[in-house]
């Protein structure tokens, strides 16, 4: 499994007289690219063709690994807020909750501007 993703470039070269220069049909390549992230940092390995369709199934797995993963979150918290709802002390709570009487404060006098 891995994460990132794959890029294909074709791309001139450095000679004035190469077809690569007018045609984009001629450029070089194509060479593939493994890009990915951490910690916000761009990361990007060269490979050869021959590797592509590895790092494609090793992708998707790693794909395929998070969706399982965010799945198994969701099923983890609908059964937690099932256990939350249907516990004793959050129903107790939820009757008990009628508010209270508000017992009014002595006020003092106002002050006069002058004093």
């Amino acid at each position: 499994m891995r994460r990132g993703s794959i890029s294909e470039r074709r791309m001139k070269c450095g000679k004035p007289t190469c077809p690569c220069q007018q045609d984009l049909e001629a450029r070089h390549g194509p060479y593939f690219a493994l890009t990915w992230a951490v910690r916000g940092k761009t990361h990007t390995r060269y490979l050869a063709s021959e590797q592509v369709g590895l790092l494609r199934r090793q992708i998707e797995a790693g794909r395929q690994f998070r969706e399982d993963v965010e799945a198994y979150w969701a099923a983890c918290e609908r059964w937690a807020d099932e256990q939350l709802e249907s516990s004793p002390t959050a129903a107790d709570e939820a009757a008990e909750k009628k508010g209270s009487a508000r017992r009014s404060k002595t006020k003092s006098a106002k002050r006069s501007p002058r004093s």
